[in-house]
This record gives structure tokens, C-alpha cells and sequence, in this order.
């Protein structure tokens, strides 16, 4: 029970007779050595939950440490301290963690782990209540459950004879329905559900009648996936909105299973839903950040002009009729060359922005996160307009993942209008974030209706990712994930956080590689907002061309 709480989900914990000395797990079972006393058992067990549930046993990192044991040993010090640190607020107080671990350097994250295991640092020796990492058996376990994704193909859902196939049991035994309370703290009525509560304290206030579970029901339909290396494009063609949505289904698309190494096809629901108007905003929206300038010089598409005195290129035509002056005896034009000049917008941009409960927390402004990052969504949408770049906003949250709801505050081909103001000052915070299958949306809506060449994904968010069966570590390698695919297929990401007093290590961890800064308040925004924005197409263009 201890095993499964700390790790964030079911785990066995067994004696390991052919490993005496040294405490390791494949991702199911921790094995504990049999010659230890019950003290030094639970120090063990410790150390392999908090390897879990850091994403330290990442297939990608791990894969390093096959025939390098001195490798291996150095990053399990690093490591193990800094997982247990992580989870000192959840580990028995019988452990001291920092009286194991005085000789051994800081560490950011399991990949800054890796990196200094690779340098010449000193290193002091991990003790032997953080066990060992068995690199083959936990790469056999990942490969055993199906490792790779599957392509797959997109039809929409009113034309399925028959619901949606789930998991068998097998494949889906963390997150049995019997199993909540230590899958997902949100499930958990009883007692340890209440304490999984308290200890995580990660779990968001639900306004409105019901409870959030993976059963929710949807209203809205279409089907699609997104999925593997790249992402999986359709190839139904509905003629309208009307006949891909249908009636009463959503849109699916895969979820990252980081603790299995691959997708869970068709497992999110996202439904489009219309939100209610219930204020009439006025014109303080317009307040200013400072953001026209720095967005006025992005964006730019490249035009070419013809018969100019310098440029890039020849302009035959030009130079031709120069070289039959010259013959003629008549004196050349020297305008014969092409030249780009970026004088055309060619920018589109989609806003994710968040309205899960954890935003309605007030900062230290006074003001909530929801209201900072809401008017920054008011004051992007508007510059972009009218610089004359393509913009669509969406508002996103979720209760399970058969309920992930996005309000589209608007679509591209809407105008910016006060009923555009009115839907967004309408939106109340509330539920959960399943933010990996908002970006796999939002991704989707920019690529078949951006219509520009340069695109860019804008997440307004305070990074808590969180929701019924997506723990804060399963739902950060999600997220990361689905940025990686939006930025394989070109799309520019870049992740904000308004106001918000979330740790920077934990958006670190949430965002990866894409571009991410925290602001403190709403007016610091234009002083960064270029350098974000180039940072985020220049990765984008980078990602698309290796892909």
C-alpha cells in the first residue's frame, strides 16, 4: 500500500533471493533483499518508489546504463537523492535523507543527472538503502507491454457500429476501477483516498454537480488520433462541422502510458462546448501590456521584389534587358537583382488557455491566476488581430479523461468582437487539467485551419497537469510529449505562466524543451515575449526539419 502511494501507482513488493544486497524493480514489483531488517526494507522501498515516480527510469535514459555499471551507479546517487527529496514530504520520517546523501551533488532533473554522471564531478557513493537499476529487465518489462505505437487511421465515431474498445485488464491493471485509491487520489472516497489527498495536494475543486471520473458523459463527436513519432493525421473529410462532430460523441486521441514506454490509442475524449454568456466586458480589456511592438516584428512572411539594386537573387528578365542596353549602346540599369523582404504577415497562433480550479487561486497580487492569465489572453488575441496574423483562442479543462472540455472563445475565421470578449470574461475555473490532450487538440486546430506557414501553440497555464488517473509524474511525461509532436509537425510551443507561484523545477518538468517562463505579473509580459516567441518558431523549424 506504502509502495503503491508513494510511486503514484499499484506496485507488488517481493524478496529478490538472487539479488542479495541490493534493491531494484522492473516498474510492477519491487524486490527487497531478504537478509535485511524491516527498517532497512522500507529505507529500500523508498528508494525505488521515488525512482518511479520521478520519471528517473525513463526508457530513454535508462538505455544508456546496458554494459556501463560505473555509469549506472553514479546516476543512481544523483538520482536517488534528488527523487527522495522530492518525496521527503511523503516519506516516512525514519528516513533521513539528507544524512545518506551529503557526499552527492544537487541535481535538476534525471536528465541533468545523466549529464553530470557523464562529466568528471565527484561523486560520493550511494548507500545501500538505494538499491541498484537493473537497465535490461526494466527495458524487457516496457517491450513485454508493447513499447511502440501503432498507426492509426481516423474515422469519424457516428459512423462506429460499436463503442470504444477499452484496454483489456491486463494491460490496464494500475488503473482498475478497484484500484483508485492509489491510482488517483480523486477517486478516493475512503480513507486513503482523503490521505492521498492531503499528501499529493495536487487535487483541484470540481464546481458543479457530479464527480470526475474516466465515465463522464460526452455530448459532442468526432473522431481523430494523434499518435507515435508523428502525428496521425486524417483522412475522413466530413463536409461540415455538423457531420464530424455528430451528436452525442468527441474527438479522440492517445495518451503517453510513461510508466508502460506507449500510447494508449484513442484513450482522451475532447469535446468542443459552447460557453455561456453571462458578463459584458468592457473596454479595460484593452488595458495594454506593452505587447504590440515586440509582436509587430514578428510573424513576417517573406515577399519578393523584382528589378531592385541588391538582393539575393537575379532578376533575369532585368539583367537580360541590361546586357541588349549595353549592346545598343545605351547606358544599363543596374536594378537586375530579386530581393526578400519580409513585408507580409505569416503567423498563426492558437492560445490554450487554462481554466482548471487550481487557477482560481489568488497570487500574491491580490488578483487570482485565472484573471492575470485571462487578461493576457484578452491582450495577445487583440495584437495579433490586428497586426493582421491569423488567432483563435481556446479555453480548456477536464474531469477524466472521457471529458476533456475545450470552449473555442474563438476560431480563426472569427471575427474579434465584443461577443468574443463576452464568452472570455465568461469563463468560471473550475475541475481538473488533462493538458496533453488540449495541446493534441489545440495542435490539430493548427494545422488544418491555420492556414499559414508559421504556426504557433501558446499555453497560458499555471503547469499543474492533473486529473483522474494523470498523477503529476504520468501526466508531465504526457505533456512533454504531446509538445514534442506539436513540434514535429512544425508547430512552435510556447508554455506561460500569469501570477502563478508554481515551482520552477515543476514546469521545468511539465514543459521539457519547449519554451516556458514564468511572469510574475501581467505587465513584465512585453519585455519577453519576443525573445519567447523567436525561441519558439526557431525550435519548431529546427524539430520539423530533422523530422
Amino acid at each position: 500500500m506504502m509502495a503503491s502511494a508513494l510511486a503514484g501507482r499499484t506496485l507488488e513488493v517481493k524478496y529478490d533471493e538472487a539479488r542479495v544486497g541490493a534493491a531494484w524493480t522492473d516498474g510492477k514489483i519491487v524486490y527487497v533483499t531478504s537478509d535485511g531488517d524491516l527498517k532497512c526494507q522500507l529505507r529500500q522501498v523508498c528508494s525505488q518508489c521515488a525512482l518511479l515516480a520521478s520519471g528517473s527510469l525513463d526508457r530513454d535514459i535508462i538505455k544508456h546504463f546496458i554494459r556501463k555499471p560505473k555509469l549506472l551507479d553514479r546516476y543512481l546517487a544523483l538520482e536517488s537523492k534528488r527523487a527522495l527529496k522530492e518525496l521527503s514530504h511523503l516519506l516516512p520520517p525514519s528516513y533521513p535523507v539528507e544524512e545518506y546523501s551529503r557526499s552527492i551533488p544537487d541535481s535538476e532533473s534525471s536528465y541533468n543527472s545523466l549529464e553530470i554522471a557523464l562529466s568528471k564531478a565527484d561523486i560520493g557513493l550511494a548507500p545501500a538503502s538505494f538499491g541498484t537499476i537493473c537497465p535490461r529487465e526494466i527495458l524487457a518489462a516496457v517491450a513485454q507491454e508493447g513499447g511502440s505505437a501503432s498507426a492509426g487511421k481516423h474515422t469519424p465515431r457516428s459512423q462506429q457500429s460499436e463503442p470504444m474498445k477499452e484496454l483489456s485488464d491486463e494491460a490496464n491493471d494500475h488503473e482498475d476501477d478497484n484500484a483508485h485509491d492509489f491510482s488517483s487520489p480523486v477517486g478516493g472516497g475512503g480513507g486513503i483516498g482523503k490521505l492521498l489527498q492531503k499528501m499529493f495536494k495536487m487535487v483541484r475543486d470540481v464546481k458543479g454537480g457530479g464527480s470526475p471520473g474516466a465515465d463522464a458523459p460526452t455530448h459532442w463527436s468526432r473522431t481523430g488520433s494523434r499518435a507515435g513519432a508523428k502525428a496521425v493525421r486524417s483522412s475522413a473529410q466530413p463536409e461540415t462541422i455538423e457531420d464530424a462532430f455528430g451528436k452525442h460523441a468527441g474527438i479522440h486521441y492517445p495518451e503517453w502510458d510513461t510508466h508502460r514506454q506507449c500510447y494508449r490509442l484513442d484513450w482522451c475524449t475532447v469535446q468542443e462546448i459552447d460557453t455561456p454568456i453571462e458578463s459584458h466586458a468592457d473596454v479595460e480589456w484593452l488595458g495594454g501590456i506593452g505587447l504590440r511592438k515586440p509582436i509587430t516584428r514578428l510573424g513576417m512572411g517573406l515577399d519578393r521584389f523584382h528589378r531592385q539594386i541588391q538582393g539575393d537573387d537575379i532578376d533575369l528578365d532585368a539583367a537580360i534587358e541590361s546586357w541588349v542596353e549595353q549592346a545598343a549602346g545605351s547606358a544599363p540599369d543596374e536594378y537586375c537583382y530579386v530581393e526578400s523582404q519580409r513585408n507580409r504577415r505569416d503567423l498563426s497562433v492558437l492560445v490554450l488557455l487554462d481554466i482548471s480550479g487550481s487557477v482560481s487561486q489568488a497570487s500574491t497580487s491580490g488578483r487570482s491566476v485565472h484573471e492575470q492569465q485571462r487578461s493576457v489572453g484578452a491582450e495577445l488575441i487583440t495584437v495579433l488581430y490586428e497586426v493582421g496574423d491569423r488567432v483563435a483562442l481556446y479555453a480548456f479543462h477536464s474531469q477524466g479523461r472521457g471529458a476533456v472540455h475545450l470552449a473555442p472563445v474563438k476560431r480563426f475565421e472569427d471575427n474579434l468582437d465584443s461577443q468574443v470578449m463576452n464568452r472570455l470574461y465568461s469563463l468560471k475555473p473550475g475541475a481538473y487539467s488533462r493538458l496533453g490532450a488540449a495541446i493534441r487538440h489545440g495542435t490539430t486546430e493548427l494545422i488544418d485551419h491555420g492556414g499559414t506557414t508559421r504556426k504557433l501553440l501558446l499555453v497560458l497555464s499555471d503547469g499543474l497537469a492533473y486529473d483522474h488517473g494523470y498523477e503529476p509524474a504520468y501526466a508531465a511525461a504526457d505533456v512533454r510529449k504531446a509538445l514534442g509532436e506539436a513540434r514535429r509537425d512544425g508547430v512552435g510551443c510556447l508554455c506561460v505562466s500569469v501570477g502563478a507561484d508554481t515551482e520552477t523545477e515543476t514546469l521545468r518538468r511539465v514543459f521539457g524543451s519547449a519554451a516556458h517562463a514564468t511572469i510574475p505579473h501581467p505587465n513584465q509580459l512585453g519585455r519577453e515575449i519576443g525573445r519567447l516567441f523567436r525561441s519558439a518558431l526557431q525550435s519548431a523549424e529546427s524539430q520539423r526539419r530533422i523530422a
